[in-house]
């Protein structure tokens, strides 16, 4: 039988034409209402600190005079640094700021060390008891540090040190009036360990098992595979130990007496003498919160992504 060599091919049918849906734009009204709000928290949470800062350059009658009005937030009537000098008159304020920018910061690097190590050995290694032992970690954070200061000192007062004198090493028992009593009691931090257990959780055990193929160790696997990966989770613990660490008071008023060795905020009692002098302390307050606000606007992004990230995973 002959084939009919010139059948047409069959008709193909296009395929319906995919509609791309156009994102909807934000009326510009609802915009600008976004702005207008975040302005007006911005505005409310900052007051405090604009009110500390202007009153830092006013002295005490004109602090007072302004309060009735919206001149209390401006830099208005007779502004000067009079207050600043003042401070470093009253108290050896560079003293303070250098205890404390050294206490804070050891607490923070070794405190990051020993606490994310704390919490690899938790989440990433396998032995006996380690959900009761978190469980007692996390137990801890309900106890407020009032309960357990006065038997601490007790303790810190029996705990030996080794010096040296005279080039011969010798043992010697009492850490009060020192540095090393303010930041080594607060180097491990529950919270820390639980933020970082969190975090690494999150983080996929098949680079732990792919390392191990490629004969790391378990201190490898924390340092090139864990660690590198937990930025936003360094970023938020370097925080907040940071600023309870900065804001140290009432242990440093139990344990030290030397001038020499005190931090920042033990110095804001110099200004409640008989006469409270309301600009100066202004003024220190101001110098005291400034490392605090720059460590936050270094870290805000990743400390931002770590709780951003933590909202998503819950």
């Amino acid at each position: 039988m002959a084939t009919d060599t010139n059948t047409a091919p069959p008709a193909i049918t296009p395929a319906p034409e995919a509609h791309h849906h156009q994102p909807t734009r934000e009326p510009r009204w609802q915009k600008i209402g976004g702005y207008v709000g975040r302005i007006i928290l911005v505005v409310f949470f900052a007051f405090p600190i604009v009110f500390m800062f202007v009153s830092s350059l006013k002295p005490d009658d004109q602090i007072f005079g302004d309060l009735d009005s919206i001149k209390a937030f401006l830099p208005v009537g007779k502004i000067s640094f009079h207050n600043y000098g003042t401070v470093f008159d009253t108290v050896p304020a560079g003293r303070f700021l250098v205890n404390s920018i050294l206490l804070s910061g050891l607490t923070v690097v070794i405190g990051l060390f020993v606490n994310s190590l704390a919490a690899f050995a938790l989440s990433r290694l396998k032995w006996r008891a380690r959900t009761v032992v978190l469980a007692v970690i996390i137990a801890t954070l309900v106890v407020p540090f009032e309960t357990f200061a006065l038997p601490m000192v007790w303790w810190v007062n029996k705990l030996p040190w080794l010096t040296l004198r005279g080039g011969v090493p010798l043992w010697e028992f009492g850490w009060l009036d020192s540095y090393r009593v303010q930041f080594i009691p607060f180097i491990a931090n529950a919270f820390a360990i639980f933020l970082f257990y969190s975090y690494f959780q999150s983080i996929p055990k098949d680079l732990d098992e792919a390392a191990r193929v490629d004969g790391a160790g378990w201190f490898r696997i924390y340092r090139s595979v864990v660690m590198p990966l937990s930025g936003p989770a360094i970023a938020t613990v370097s925080i907040l130990t940071f600023l309870p660490a900065w804001n140290q008071y009432l242990w440093p008023l139990m344990v030290v007496q030397s001038e020499n060795l005190r931090p920042v905020m033990v110095g804001v009692s110099y200004f409640f003498q008989l006469k409270v002098a309301w600009g100066p302390m202004m003024a220190y307050s101001t110098l005291i919160t400034i490392p605090v606000l720059v460590l936050f606007l270094c870290f805000q992004r990743a400390f931002i992504g770590s709780i951003a990230s933590s909202g998503v995973k819950g």
